[in-house]
């Protein structure tokens, strides 16, 4: 009876927690589902009241018109440029610092390291000004160079942090051996230690991916030419001169720009889960 009872209780304790869990994902999904429905209703449906979560007829004319009347496509190819290049950056170098802190020591290495994780704690607002007065002296606003440089001149302190922590539960014997046959340090990284830090490195490249496609902050501080607007200043553009917005072909163009995030969340889910695992070498 005691036994019976105790699996009783676990149950109804399991049964609780799945209605929490599932009313939790309902909340969060509940604004993604609104604005598919909204995407395929038309403006006269949008407005009605009371409201209707399923569109009576699949206006597809909202993609269409989104599309052409924003200039959409021009939006969309300068998000995949500076995504792409940005995003490269952020990999590349992020993992080539993280090498160079977990596999060589100096007397600043401490020193060095402590002022990396500092740089964390510090929120993008306090270097907007010196680093847009930077950029400016230099002659790249409205340029695509503020929103692309600095990831290849670091990648971001987390992104080197996570890939210092991989480095280091690798032994040091791999480096060792690769070297006794006629390796150098840059084969090392690139043959030895980088194919076995693939799931930081996915995870790294997704989570880059993900934070420069849907940026709007740096795009809105650094460009003023509408041409080399991203999309996700691009879709301002749906709201007219007199303040109405043209909600349809905005959640239109939302969901377009969201695709893209969701293909490639969906298709490296797996490693991404698995480089925050914070995983080292198996078997």
């Amino acid at each position: 009876m005691h036994t019976r009872s105790q699996k009783n209780a676990r149950l109804a304790g399991r049964g609780i927690t799945y209605v929490i869990l599932i009313g939790a994902a309902v909340i969060c999904l509940f604004p993604f589902v609104w604005m598919v429905s909204t995407a395929f209703k038309e403006t006269s449906e949008i407005y009605q009241m009371p409201p209707t979560l399923l569109p009576s007829r699949l206006a597809f004319e909202n993609f269409v018109e989104g599309w052409k009347g924003a200039e959409f496509g021009i939006f969309f190819k300068n998000s995949l440029f500076v995504t792409l290049l940005a995003t490269a950056g952020t990999v590349i170098s992020s993992s080539f610092v993280a090498y160079g802190f977990a596999r060589f020591q100096s007397r600043l290495s401490g020193l060095l390291f402590t002022i990396l994780l500092g740089t964390m704690m510090l929120p993008t607002q306090v270097t907007l000004i010196p680093q847009y007065l930077m950029f400016n002296k230099l002659g790249m606003i409205n340029t695509y160079l503020p929103l692309i440089l600095p990831s290849w001149l670091g990648g971001g302190a987390f992104n080197i942090f996570l890939f210092i922590q991989f480095f280091r539960s690798l032994p040091k014997e791999l480096d060792e051996a690769a070297k006794i046959d006629g390796a150098n340090s840059l084969q090392v990284f690139t043959r030895i230690l980088l194919p076995a830090v693939k799931p930081v490195m996915l995870a790294v490249l997704v989570m880059a991916l993900v934070y420069n496609w849907n940026d709007f902050f740096s795009p809105l501080i650094y460009l003023n030419d509408n041409m080399k607007f991203t999309i996700a200043i691009g879709l301002q553009f749906f709201k007219g001169s007199q303040g109405n917005v043209q909600i349809g072909q905005m959640m239109a163009m939302s969901l377009v720009a969201l695709l893209p995030v969701l293909v490639i969340f969906a298709t490296c889910q797996k490693y991404f889960i698995q480089g925050i695992k914070m995983s080292g070498l198996k078997g």
